[in-house]
């Protein structure tokens, strides 16, 4: 346990003191042993040739923001991170479990690859329609920049949507109660609907949780 606890420590300053019994890196270890078979489980059926070998941290840093996000390493394999701000925040390991199933459901359902295509496509599109109209290279510059920046946020909220919607179903398989784990949305701010906001409002966020525990009959 003391080997896998390690692992799962992003020490981001060599500074840094760690103590490896702390209750909040014991709560996190149970709840990545949990959710990881059953998070890698629901990869490889969605993707078969994967990569579904998830690995999950904590950023150690007092100062981070509270926080938790997917990511890719450099081989393409999905990495999830948790700020330890954001661990003292949470209430119970089922709130982790939610916000930990969320995030690799981004990575399952393939949305950092999604909003990269989007982003190319608003820049090329936007970059292109300045050009045409005579623009400068600074301005066609500058219009990429928009345009990637339009693309890339066009879904982002529909990505959220779905992943609360297949994490909900990946926390439940884990025996956890996404009922329990979305109280989550209480502790963050609403971010309301928000013209190229990257979340949707808190209240839909919630719909789209409790009609997936009514269609699923969960917990």
């Amino acid at each position: 346990m003391r080997a896998v606890k390690y692992l799962m420590l992003l020490v981001l300053s060599a500074c840094a003191t760690v103590d490896l019994d702390d209750p909040l890196y014991l709560q996190f270890a149970e709840v990545v042993a949990r959710v990881e078979p059953v998070a890698e489980a629901e990869c490889l059926q969605e993707r078969p040739q994967g990569p579904c070998d998830f690995s999950f941290f904590i950023d150690i840093r007092e100062d981070a923001f509270p926080n938790a996000y997917q990511a890719l390493d450099r081989r393409g394999r999905p990495v999830v991170t948790f700020t330890r701000p954001l661990l003292k925040e949470i209430g119970n390991v089922d709130e982790i479990a939610f916000v930990m199933s969320h995030e690799a459901a981004h990575h399952i359902l393939g949305h950092i690859q999604q909003q990269q295509f989007h982003a190319h496509e608003g820049a090329a599109w936007l970059g292109q329609l300045v050009e045409a109209e005579g623009g400068s290279s600074d301005e066609v510059a500058n219009a990429q920049q928009l345009g990637a920046l339009v693309g890339g946020r066009s879904y982002s909220k529909v990505f959220e949507l779905e992943a609360d919607a297949l994490g909900t179903l990946i926390a439940a398989r884990a025996g956890y109660s996404p009922t329990v784990g979305m109280a989550f949305f209480e502790r963050i701010p609403d971010p309301g609907d928000q013209f190229l906001g990257t979340h949707p409002s808190n209240p839909d966020r919630l719909r789209v949780v409790q009609e997936t525990i009514r269609a699923y009959d969960l917990q």
